[in-house]
């Protein structure tokens, strides 16, 4: 998981903000606070913040004073405080997960010059909400709007890997007559989604060569909120000659880690992989 969460700022000319070092060294005994399963010691919390116990203190008595931290008055031990929990409720309040992937999905494409979508689970399944097109042109069906096959698709598969059995039966009762599931449906599709969660067990996503469309490959991998449900999933597409279908392809390890990027943006600490 990437661990530098933070944001390099800029002024209206494009040029880095100046900052405060004492903020940032700081916030690194909250952020120790943010990670740890329980409250901890003065001295382990120091340790976890890179920082001698004498110099952590001081910063720990003006949190205190903030209501971002507390200690307990019989063990001395240090856990995060009523503010810092309004905090976090306020932030998940104003969490948007397609508004948190869309910079990620952005950098995604920029990186490797391939499409990049997001998806979300909508009434009818897999719905794609945003696409940032490839460097050169792709010519495919898919668009924002777009209802993706949920076994005949990488982004459809990643869905069918971590969505509750109970929503996916209900999207597939749904599936019209010659639909591109409904014959899968009709025979089994319990092992098809079988294989989807093989796929991202074994691998961090899921793939599709050569299907829908003859030529192009897409991987794609679901992003966690920080309840750890699935929000949304992450897909990119591309020409076979620019995206080859290999699980240990640099294409795929891309997918994984902006989905990876953007659960950690919604506050899941550790997503599933």
């Amino acid at each position: 998981m990437n661990k530098n969460l933070g944001t390099n700022l800029v002024d209206e000319s494009g040029k880095a903000q100046r900052n405060i070092q004492s903020v940032e060294v700081g916030g690194r005994l909250l952020l120790a606070l943010g990670r740890s399963l329980g409250p901890m010691t003065l001295k382990d919390l120091a340790a976890r913040a890179d920082l001698p116990p004498s110099r952590a203190h001081p910063y720990l008595v003006s949190y205190g004073r903030l209501g971002l931290v507390q200690q307990d008055a019989a063990s001395g031990l240090y856990s995060l405080g009523p503010a810092a929990l309004q905090l976090g409720l306020t932030a998940l309040a104003q969490c948007d997960p397609v508004r948190a992937a869309e910079p990620v999905a952005a950098a995604l494409a920029a990186q490797t010059g391939q499409a990049v979508a997001v998806a979300v689970w909508g009434n009818f399944g897999p719905t794609v909400v945003r696409m940032v097109d490839a460097r050169q042109p792709l010519h495919v069906a898919m668009r924002a709007g777009s209802v993706m096959s949920l076994f005949g698709t990488a982004t459809g598969r990643a869905f069918a890997a971590v969505m509750p059995s109970q929503q996916i039966a209900a999207v597939l009762a749904g599936v019209p007559i010659g639909g591109q599931d409904a014959a899968v449906r009709q025979q089994d599709w319990d092992a098809e989604r079988m294989a989807a969660k093989d796929d991202y067990r074994r691998h961090g996503c899921t793939r599709a060569v050569g299907r829908p469309m003859p030529g192009v490959n897409a991987f794609s991998a679901p992003v966690f909120n920080h309840d750890g449900e699935p929000v949304l999933v992450l897909t990119l597409l591309g020409h076979q000659d620019h995206v080859p279908s290999a699980w240990s392809s640099g294409m795929a390890l891309a997918v994984r880690t902006s989905a990876a990027e953007v659960s950690s943006r919604l506050g899941w600490p550790q997503p599933k992989a």
